[in-house]
């Protein structure tokens, strides 16, 4: 059974004239009606039962991304749920480094042996066989982008988002296992990124030894963000001011080059490495302008905020901030999103706004989880098909049911960003 969606919101704006449903395709089921019902409730406030909801919806991912976790540290990347699409061997280890992440969080609030065994298995995989020196730079190391590995056929190359997460992986491990790294190694990657950094505090995004060294032919949105966040972090490691100012010109750079414009990114990055830089405990004595960071978050969080769909007469996409129905964006702007509250003033006009739409893009993803059978907990790569006969639409609904570790990995962050406001205990 499939159902048309109406595609006449003003913001829903897409050169697909039509979406529908997708149910019950490889165990992907959704429930309308119940998700209806779960909407309204969820939204009239915290009680125990919301609690357990969203618990064991974080549970069910955990146990995913656990038993995607293979004995050599490797995730299993990226499956498809509908055993008919063939996909493509790759592996991107900036996604294995955020994925470490998610699940130290998981792992913090629910300690156990079996995910604090595949937080370290990964763990090892990243550190003994990604990361390694820097020709011709001494006491440097960086998280390597192997072709062998990722499958793509692009050169040997480091991107300075995957020293970043690699560090955020890292140094989330040593949270709970001191030592597992070295620091001298940590503090090896953390030069790798100050090395990369412009005098304006902008960024290279790549190092490739066959094009010369550090290029900037292209440019990530988030590979800032996650390297402020990776150096943060080293700096409650190891407080060196080095650490500290790299950051900071990081996301000062960010701020100012977007003042005065009006296509503000979901820059989802910059805003836990906001909440992260204005969360040190001596940030008040610190060369640190708060307005300007503040300033900036505001921006982000209004841009995210215009992106979400409001149309309650499909409920399928309602609370989510992409049309076609993709789950991955709602998790990282939840997240950004989340981050802000931490740090927005408590009377900003903001606040509310911000609440209610995480409450409903929470509630987005809920009903996007795959709740029973082999891949319980996963969060598929969108929940509905677009209706066309162009490749690219074919592309897509091949895609609809893809899982990769990402798409689970941001769903389970925000969630647990969530949970912990639910229930501060």
């Amino acid at each position: 059974m499939h159902k048309k969606l109406n595609m006449s919101h003003p913001r829903n704006s897409t050169k697909h004239t039509r979406i529908r449903i997708a149910f019950g395709i490889a165990g992907l089921i959704v429930l309308c009606a119940s998700s209806l019902v779960f909407r309204q409730y969820l939204i009239a406030g915290s009680n125990p039962s919301q609690v357990d909801t969203i618990q064991n919806a974080i549970d069910l991912s955990a146990s995913y991304l656990v038993s995607s976790t293979k004995e050599d540290g490797m995730f299993e990347y990226r499956v498809n749920m509908d055993p008919t699409i063939t996909v493509s061997p790759r592996y991107n280890i900036l996604r294995h480094g955020g994925t470490i992440y998610a699940m130290s969080m998981y792992y913090q609030l629910e300690p156990d042996d079996e995910i604090r065994s595949a937080i370290e298995r990964a763990g090892r995989y990243l550190r003994d066989e990604s990361i390694y020196p820097v020709a011709g730079q001494n006491n440097m190391l960086a998280v390597w982008s192997d072709p062998e590995v990722n499958g793509t056929g692009n050169p040997l190359e480091a991107k300075l988002g995957g020293t970043g997460l690699g560090l955020v992986a890292l140094l989330s491990i040593e949270e709970f296992h001191p030592g597992f790294t070295p620091l001298a190694d940590l503090q090896a990657l953390g030069r790798f990124i100050i090395y990369m950094q412009k005098d304006d505090g902008s960024f290279y995004s790549k190092y490739i030894p066959s094009e010369g060294g550090r290029n900037d032919e292209w440019q990530s949105l988030y590979y800032p963000g996650e390297a402020a966040l990776g150096l943060l972090m080293l700096y409650e490691k190891d407080p060196s001011i080095l650490w500290l100012e790299s950051a900071y010109k990081a996301l000062e750079y960010l701020a100012l080059s977007r003042e005065n414009s009006t296509d503000i990114p979901s820059d989802h990055w910059a805003l836990l490495a906001t909440e992260k830089i204005l969360s040190l405990e001596n940030s008040s004595e610190l060369y640190v302008s708060r307005e300007l960071l503040i300033s900036h978050a505001i921006q982000i969080c209004e841009s995210i905020l215009e992106d979400q769909i409001d149309d309650p007469q499909q409920p399928i996409i309602d609370g989510g901030f992409s049309i076609d129905g993709r789950t991955t964006p709602t998790a990282t702007r939840l997240e950004g999103l989340q981050a802000a509250l931490s740090f927005l003033p408590t009377n900003h006009e903001m606040r509310q706004r911000i609440n209610r739409a995480v409450q409903r893009g929470i509630t987005f993803l809920l009903q996007s989880q795959v709740r029973k059978g082999e891949y319980a907990g996963a969060f598929p790569r969108a929940v509905v098909w677009l209706e066309g006969n162009t490749q690219e639409v074919e592309d897509f609904n091949n895609r609809a049911t893809e899982v990769r570790i990402d798409y689970v990995q941001h769903a389970m962050s925000a969630m647990i960003q969530y949970l912990k406001v639910l229930n501060p205990s």
